[in-house]
C-alpha cells in the first residue's frame, strides 16, 4: 500500500508541476501589457512596476522566480491590488466556493444516484422515462444558461430567490442548483445503468434465491457495487462542476474565486489567474487521489498494490 500511495503521490506532483509550467508559459503567451489599463504613465513610474515584478527578467528566470514562490506557499503580489496579495484573496474567496461546491456536489450525488435507481428498478417504466428524459436535458443544458433560466423565472419574473450575492442559505439556492442539474444527470444515467447490469448478475440471484428480502438485496448487495462508477468519475465531475463555479459566480455576483478569476483574466492579473490555476488544481490532483484510495473501502476485491489492483 505504501509503495502505491508514494507512487500515486509522485504522479500528482509531476502532475502539478506540468499544470504550473503550462500555465505559466500560456499566460505570457497573451497579447497586451497588464499594465496598459493604467493609462499612461512616466517611463521611470514603468520601468519601477516592471521591476518590482521581476517583469523585466528573462521568462526563464521569472518561471524560477515563480516556482520558489511557490514552494513557500506564496502566490505572489496581485499586478493590480495595492492591499491584498494572491494568497489574501485565495482565503478570501476559497470559503465562498467550496460552500457554493460542496452544495452542489452533494445535491448531485444525492439525487443522481436515488434517480439512477428509481429509473433501473422501474425498468422501461414510467419512473424510467421520466428520469432519464430529465437525465437527457439536464446534460444538454450548459450551467450558465440555467443559471439566467433560474434568474429570470424565480428572481425576476417571480422573486422568491435573491438573483446576486451571497449571504443567507437563500443565496446559495440558484447557483448550487446551477452548478448541481448536470452532474446529478451524468450521475443518474451512470447509476442507471450500473444498477441494471448489477441486477443481472449471479450473486444478486443467489441472494435472492435465499430468501433475503428486496430491500436487503438492494441495500446490502446491489447499490454498493453499482455506485463504483460513480465513485469512479467523482474527481472529474468535481473538476467539471469547480471549472463550472468560475462563471455561475460571475453570473449570481457570488465574492468566490470565480469572480476573482475571471476579473483576473479581463485585467490580465497573471499572478491571480496563476494562482487561482494552481491551487484549484492541487485540489483537484489530491480529491482525484482520494477517489482512488476509497475504492478499497467500497469494494473490498480492489487492492492497493504496487502494480496490480
Amino acid at each position: 500500500m505504501l509503495k502505491y500511495i508514494l507512487k500515486r503521490l509522485g504522479w500528482a506532483v509531476a502532475t502539478l508541476w506540468t499544470v504550473i509550467t503550462v500555465t505559466f508559459i500560456f499566460m505570457h503567451m497573451i497579447p497586451g501589457d497588464p499594465f496598459a489599463k493604467e493609462g499612461k504613465m512616466p517611463p521611470g513610474v514603468y520601468e519601477n512596476l516592471l521591476k518590482y515584478y521581476h517583469m523585466d527578467q528573462p521568462l526563464y528566470i521569472q518561471y524560477l522566480l515563480y516556482l520558489k514562490s511557490l514552494l513557500k506557499l506564496d502566490f505572489g503580489p496581485s499586478l493590480k491590488s495595492d492591499v491584498m496579495t494572491v494568497n489574501d484573496m485565495i482565503s478570501q474567496g476559497f470559503p465562498v466556493s467550496l460552500e457554493l461546491g460542496l452544495e452542489s456536489i452533494i445535491i448531485a450525488v444525492a439525487l443522481g444516484v436515488i434517480f439512477g435507481m428509481i429509473a433501473a428498478l422501474f425498468h422501461n417504466r414510467g419512473p424510467d422515462y421520466l428520469a432519464m428524459i430529465f437525465a437527457i436535458i439536464g446534460i444538454s443544458v450548459p450551467s450558465f444558461v440555467l443559471a439566467s433560466l433560474l434568474i429570470n423565472y424565480l428572481a425576476v419574473e417571480h422573486p422568491i430567490f435573491p438573483a446576486a450575492m451571497w449571504g443567507t442559505w437563500k443565496h446559495t439556492i440558484l447557483p448550487s442548483i446551477s452548478l448541481a442539474v448536470m452532474p446529478m444527470a451524468f450521475i443518474a444515467r451512470l447509476m442507471r445503468s450500473s444498477m441494471l447490469e448489477v441486477l443481472g448478475q449471479d450473486y444478486i440471484k443467489t441472494a435472492k434465491a435465499k430468501g433475503l428480502s428486496r430491500l436487503l438485496v438492494i441495500t446490502r448487495h446491489t447499490v454498493r457495487n453499482a455506485i463504483l462508477p460513480v465513485v469512479t468519475v467523482l474527481g472529474i465531475i468535481t473538476a467539471n462542476t469547480v471549472t463550472g463555479s468560475f462563471i455561475v459566480e460571475h453570473i449570481f455576483a457570488i465574492p468566490g474565486m470565480g469572480e476573482l478569476f475571471v476579473k483576473g483574466i479581463f485585467d490580465r492579473d497573471y499572478p491571480v489567474i496563476l494562482g487561482s490555476t494552481v491551487f484549484y488544481s492541487a485540489i483537484l490532483i489530491f480529491l482525484i487521489f482520494i477517489v482512488d484510495v476509497a475504492y478499497t473501502w467500497i469494494d473490498p476485491r480492489i487492492k492497493l498494490t504496487g502494480g496490480s489492483k
